[in-house]
Formats: structure tokens, C-alpha cells, sequence
């Protein structure tokens, strides 16, 4: 599911844990890594969710940290891609801390608390992190792509570099779905939430807290318009929604409860493809006129 892993599995967590008093959004990084960075001990767990940290995009973990133990440490070393809250840039960094978070208040690592919080209570029997035990194929799972780094594409192995090298486990991708059990999660949105999170979270997680910064992101959803959204033309402001790199995404409109799963490949074998784009909005255009008829 690639970036869709972000709400699958991390946002839900993250809900939870704010809905349980166990976290808040204005809990600081200084709270949790007591070796933090001057410059980013002030960073919350609201920047995280909303991408306005001031985290680059990406850091090259599996080349820069050594081992999964030096992740974080890595992270926060890093300088800042601009200052904390005068941007928004989309950060996998920063959901990867995020997990971190997660595992340091509960004790769990993010796939446990994915599969406890919202797998299986939605009957998400499909569903989970590293579907395999080792690196050999799984003929059940889309095959990801062929590169010179990791060699062939391994079916039930996460395409994403960083999530790859923290063994598959990852605030920022790693979860595998399916259609009918992505259904099941879309469902769930489309009704408010429950009985995941109450729909008071969702109303809260679905805000537009990134007016003016040419994206729209709630915290962790991304968000329909008024900046321009994947999901076309028609779905307008209150569609919650997420894209993942390998060419999954989920979109659902909270007006009308239509939503919409799209799964492809698009990485096999070679992430140079980029006809994707037209054909999401395309898509999306469609469902919408159709469903209104």
C-alpha cells in the first residue's frame, strides 16, 4: 500500500492514542528523544502529522544510518529543510518518528498496534506489515521493483527503501491490503470512523490545517481542494484521501459517503512511469458523475 501505510496503520494508531489521553497533538519531539536537537526539540506531533515539520522529504536511512538502531538518531541530526511551521513539504521522515513515538509510549511496535487497533476489529484478515518472514517470494503479493540496489522484485517486500531497511516496519509505508479489505477500511471512514475512532477525531483529522502552502493536509489525510487534489476535479474539500507511491490510493468523499480504492503496480519493474497521473484524475472524475446520476 506504500504511503497509504501512513493512515492504514500509523494515523489510526496516532488517533487512538490522542483519543486515549496517551498522546497530544502538542506533545513536543523534546518529550520523547532526550538527546533531541535544540533546533528540533519544539517540533510536534501536529507538525508530524501535517507536514510542516521542517523534516526534509526524504533522508537515505539505509545509506546514512548504519543499522534501523541509528534511524532516529540519523533523523534528527539532519538539518532542517526550512524553518518548523512556515512550510509544508511532505515528509516520510517525519512519520517514521512518529511510529517511533508510538513504540516508545506504548511499548509496541506500529505493526502490533496497527493489527489490535484497526485490523482486526475491522476484519482486515489481509491486512498487515511484512508478509513474509524472509526475503523469498510471497505469490500472493504484487511484485515490486527491479533495481540495481535490491535486485529483483520481490513479491511481500516493501518497494520503499527506508521501510525496507527498517525490516518492513515503518510509520512511513510497509502495510499490504487487499481490495476487499481496503474496502472494509474505506467503509469505515465514509461512516465517520467508527468503531475505530469516534467521529469527533475524524471531524479534527480532517481539518485543513495547510491554507496557503499550495497543499491540503489534515492530520495525516490529505485533503480535496482547494489546491489541487488526485482525485480530479469533482470530490471537492471534505474528500479525505491518500496516495502511495506504487500506485494505490483511496479516496473518500465525506459528503456523499462515495469512495473509492484504486490499486495498480505501477513500479513493476521500473518506477519510471508516469502515466498514472491523468488517468487517477480521469477515474475519479468519473466515479463522481456517475455516482450523481
Amino acid at each position: 500500500m506504500a504511503s497509504c501505510s501512513k493512515i492504514f496503520g500509523t494515523t489510526m494508531a496516532a488517533y487512538h492514542l490522542i483519543e486515549g489521553g496517551y498522546m497530544t497533538l502538542l506533545d513536543q519531539l523534546g518529550d520523547y528523544f532526550p538527546d533531541c536537537p535544540e533546533d528540533k526539540k519544539s517540533i510536534t506531533i501536529k507538525h508530524l502529522m501535517t507536514h510542516t515539520s521542517g523534516l526534509p522529504d526524504e533522508i537515505l536511512l539505509w545509506k546514512y544510518a548504519g543499522s534501523p538502531d541509528y534511524a532516529v538518531a540519523t533523523i534528527l541530526q539532519h538539518p532542517l529543510a526550512y524553518p518548523t511551521g512556515e512550510g509544508c513539504v511532505y515528509s516520510c521522515m517525519g512519520f517514521i518518528l512518529l511510529a517511533k513515538i508510538m513504540e516508545k509510549i506504548t511499548g509496541k511496535p506500529l505493526n502490533v498496534l496497527a493489527d489490535q487497533w484497526t485490523f482486526k476489529p475491522l476484519g482486515m484478515t489481509r491486512t498487515g506489515y511484512h508478509p513474509v518472514d524472509s526475503y523469498k517470494p510471497d505469490p500472493t503479493c504484487a511484485y515490486t521493483e527491479v533495481t540495481t540496489l535490491w535486485g529483483p522484485g520481490i513479491p511481500g517486500i516493501v518497494h520503499d527503501e527506508n521501510a525496507r531497511f527498517l525490516n518492513g516496519i515503518s510509520g512511513n509505508a510497509g502495510v499490504f491490503s487487499t481490495l476487499r479489505d481496503s474496502e472494509k477500511f474505506c467503509r469505515m471512514l465514509a461512516a465517520g470512523g467508527e468503531p475505530i475512532v469516534s467521529s469527533r477525531m475524524l471531524d479534527i483529522g480532517s481539518v485543513n490545517y495547510t491554507p496557503g502552502f499550495d497543499d491540503n493536509r489534515g492530520l495525516g489525510l490529505q485533503l480535496g481542494g482547494p489546491a489541487p487534489s488526485f482525485t480530479g476535479d469533482l470530490w471537492g474539500e471534505h474528500c479525505i484521501c491518500h496516495t502511495g507511491f506504487t500506485g494505490t490510493s483511496f479516496a473518500v468523499d465525506r459528503d456523499s459517503g462515495l469512495w473509492l480504492v484504486y490499486l495498480t503496480n505501477r513500479v513493476y519493474p521500473t518506477r519510471n512511469n508516469g502515466g498514472l497521473t491523468r488517468l487517477r484524475h480521469q477515474i475519479h472524475n468519473a466515479a463522481m458523475t456517475e455516482f450523481g446520476r
